[in-house]
């Protein structure tokens, strides 16, 4: 039988191999373009579930340990792969209600309930993908059901998920090609063992970031939150501003942070580092800092103190009690039945911020492409609108799916309108009537987004053999609405020349909105070197976007 003890550390074990191993399955990422890979969204994902894991008791039940998976990994989930994994997991809670332990049998209802809640999550399931790699390993556990000992059954489910991972180049040429497996399936095998080495041996995978950051296996001790905030694992909110020396590493800092606590947040510019984490142990925080530079506006806050300040004030939404002692900047909104409609949109970058402010959005959730924001940020988002109904814009393919669980998790009714990039987002919201009703604005807006032609510039974030072409790392990429269009060496030919191609005779408008290290005059020679290539009747403006990774991103309508 499988123990509360045994599941929790099986969990934390395979959350460990995938986040060791999330760099080696980033890499097996075909698409060059720079992007929330899916090493980084899948062990985020878990990581999310760890983090709550090491604070339950060794006493806990199955059913204890698979809800707070499924819950925080829902809540964390980040880019479609990270969904993905935690729509699996879910598969764990609905099998393991009402039981203490469980058998063998129980793992093949919860790999069968993971299973078909992913593949209906995806519109378009497509085989040679993490999907596959979980639904092959769930098959071979349902030829076995008169196996009764949990090792035999999840060897054998870990052995099928290998020789279905080894199958998926055979099943999608583009990996055939670039000869790699699926890193979605690579992610789903590495978390499968990191559970089997629980299960066969009792050891659980080290978390290679934690022993190589603290030299110990160091486990987060939590604090202590009975009565007061039970979600709250890490109690002090710690915040500083680092004047870098010549030793300052903004990458090994934020490993530290991560080591000891969550909500990690650590950006640089040339001069300061600036952080922000939730942990147990400020002093922890502020001795490392110190290696990198001395330190100013710092700020420690016990967020149970917050808490059980909320609770003495009689405040008794749950949700308004979290957000008020998260770092989020949205803070909870009851529905005001006055206001019928709200809008939620993500991007990256203060100026595509400000646009989508000035058209219209309630709250801007921080992400994009290389930041895919969690169903969580969204979820807090949308309930900072106090409108009847939030429209939610995920402007990216790759957020969708999160959108789409932050709705399902909503108290008040939530529209996930699929745009697939920031001009259709625009797009969708100036398509917006305010006299028309939901389903019709939602039709329209649809329809609108779909008329969006977008080009973007960015480069190539390593070598690939992709659709053709031999790309070199940091090689000038051209995307036409996602697909790899032609390289360049030149950033503005290559907005100039993407632009000429995608204008047709039923084209109006071109706008470029151009991104962080581009200046004014060069997006206007940009716009002025389109123009002498297409009809001198299309109007072609230029936005400052301020969007990381992205040079230029173009909107043909």
């Amino acid at each position: 039988m499988i123990t509360g003890k045994i599941l929790r550390d099986s969990i934390i074990s395979g959350a460990n191999l995938i986040i060791n191993k999330k760099s080696s399955v980033d890499e097996l990422n075909v698409f060059p373009v720079p992007d929330g890979d899916t090493g980084t969204n899948m062990s985020m994902t878990i990581g999310a579930a760890k983090r709550d894991l090491l604070n339950l008791p060794d006493d806990c039940t199955v059913e204890k340990v698979s809800q707070v998976t499924a819950s925080s990994m829902l809540r964390g989930a980040r880019g479609n792969s990270g969904v993905i994994s935690s729509l699996l997991f879910r598969g764990f809670a609905k099998a393991f209600t009402g039981k203490t332990e469980a058998d063998a049998q129980d793992l093949i209802q919860a790999l069968r309930g993971g299973v078909d809640a992913a593949y209906k999550a995806v519109m378009k399931p497509t085989e040679g993908t993490m999907l596959t790699v979980a639904r092959v390993a769930c098959e071979k556990a349902e030829t076995m059901m008169d196996e009764t000992d949990p090792v035999v059954l999840w060897s054998a489910v870990v052995d099928a998920a290998q020789s279905a991972l080894d199958y998926t180049p055979e099943q999608l040429p583009v990996l055939k090609k670039a000869g790699v497996v699926d890193a979605g399936g690579q992610g789903v095998v590495y978390i499968f063992r990191g559970i089997l080495s629980v299960l066969k041996d009792g050891v659980i995978v080290e978390s290679e970031e934690t022993v190589k950051t603290t030299g110990q296996n160091f486990k987060a001790k939590g604090v202590y939150t009975k009565d007061i905030a039970p979600n709250i694992t890490n109690g002090y909110c710690t915040e500083f501003i680092i004047n870098k020396n010549e030793k300052a590493s903004a990458e090994r800092l934020r490993a530290f942070l991560e080591s000891i606590g969550d909500s990690v947040v650590v950006v640089e510019d040339e001069d300061i580092i600036k952080s922000h984490v939730h942990t147990d142990d400020p002093g922890r925080a502020l001795s490392e800092a110190i290696r990198h530079g001395y330190m100013t506006n710092l700020k420690i806050e016990n967020m149970l103190e917050q808490m059980a300040e909320l609770d003495e004030k009689g405040k008794g939404l749950e949700k308004e009690q979290l957000d008020a002692n998260s770092d989020s900047k949205f803070k909870y909104s009851a529905v005001d039945n006055d206001v019928p409609y709200g809008f939620v949109a993500v991007a990256a970058g203060e100026g595509l911020e400000n646009i989508f402010a000035d058209l219209g959005a309630d709250a801007v959730v921080t992400g994009g492409q290389t930041m895919n924001p969690s169903t969580d940020d969204i979820l807090q988002a949308v309930h900072s609108v106090g409108a009847k109904t939030v429209f939610v814009l995920p402007n990216n393919k790759n957020i969708i799916m999160a959108a789409e669980q932050a709705a399902s998790l909503a108290d008040r009714e939530v529209v996930v309108l699929p745009t697939r990039t920031i001009p259709q987002g625009i797009t969708s919201m100036l398509n917006f009537d305010p006299e028309m009703d939901t389903k019709q604005n939602t039709i329209n807006m649809n329809i609108a987004a779909q008329n969006v032609q977008t080009g973007s510039i960015t480069f190539a974030a390593r070598n690939s053999d992709f659709d053709g072409h031999k790309i070199k790392e940091g090689e000038i990429l051209a995307l036409e609405n996602g697909k790899l269009a032609f390289t360049e060496k030149s950033v503005e030919k290559a907005a100039i020349k993407l632009t000429k191609n995608m204008v047709n005779k039923d084209s109006n408008f071109i706008t470029v909105i151009y991104g962080e290290g581009i200046s004014e005059e060069e997006a206007n020679s940009v716009c002025t070197g389109i123009k002498a290539k297409i009809s001198p009747s299309i109007e072609v403006s230029a936005i400052k976007g301020d969007q990381p990774v992205y040079y230029y991103l173009i909107s043909v309508e």
